[in-house]
């Protein structure tokens, strides 16, 4: 039971206070097998839904969890997921409501009866091709909360002519925030950030050789920029961008 539907039923006088107590207790944390204690609430106090990193895990812990938080929240959303991930995450719970983005690396799983939408618009915008398995990480999260993302892929400054289409198109349907995934020397976000009135996400990639190899040289870039209004994750993080651009769009609409 989430947060909002033990509020619900006390305000209703279908519990007591000291039951609404205990139930919300019992929501804070779940064990899940030997080898997972699981935030059931996250979601409710910060707007993020939890997402499982299964990097590290077996299939078998990944489907575990899986298992558990869908029968009692509805959604979970899986990231660097694997063909095996996937294979036995579907043999647990079967096809109803999974998603498997394999160029994002992500597996969704949404059974909610009501989904959040119409929360915002965000534009996702790569400067290579080889970036678009994080842009989609990205892009994948914000939708997940509710937001409408615009995208256009491999439009960097080795031809910068390219970013100024999917740009207008971004400024036209008043996106509230760009992320921006790049890697190599990472100077697609400057730019960016120079040209748009919003705020713009850098996410450094680790596409690039020798010194720039791992992404370093594109975070240091981004870092270095003198470009105001960007601010930038860790190398590789679609996660924290898709997740903090979202709530920018949240915030955005319900202000207005």
């Amino acid at each position: 039971m989430s947060v909002r539907e033990v509020l619900e039923k006390l305000s209703a006088g279908e519990i007591d206070i000291e039951t609404a107590q205990r139930l919300l207790k019992l929501d804070y944390v779940e064990r899940i097998g030997n080898h997972t204690v699981f935030d059931m609430t996250r979601e409710s106090r910060s707007g993020i839904p939890e997402v499982i990193y299964a990097e590290g895990k077996t299939p078998r812990k990944v489907s575990d969890i899986v298992e558990r938080v869908v029968s009692q929240k509805g959604m979970i959303a899986v990231s660097r997921a694997s063909e095996a991930d996937h294979a036995e995450i579907i043999h647990r719970i079967g096809t109803e409501g999974v998603v498997h983005n394999r160029e994002a690396r992500m597996i969704i799983v949404d059974r909610r009866k009501d989904k959040p939408s119409n929360v915002g618009r965000i534009g996702v915008l790569t400067a290579g091709t080889s970036d678009i398995p994080i842009a989609e990480e990205a892009a994948c999260v914000a939708e997940i909360m509710g937001c409408d993302v615009i995208r256009g892929y491999d439009v960097g400054v080795a031809g910068i002519h390219r970013v100024l289409e999917p740009l207008k198109t971004m400024i036209s349907e008043d996106v509230a925030c760009v992320i921006v995934v790049a890697g190599m020397e990472g100077a697609l976000p400057s730019v960016v950030a120079g040209m748009v009135g919003v705020p713009v996400i850098g996410v450094p990639t680790s596409v690039g050789y020798g010194l720039g190899a791992g992404g370093i040289g594109a975070l240091t870039t981004m870092l270095q920029s003198c470009a105001p209004g960007l601010v930038v994750v860790n190398i590789d993080n679609g996660f924290n961008a898709g997740a903090t651009a979202a709530l920018i769009a949240r915030m955005r609409k319900s202000s207005l």
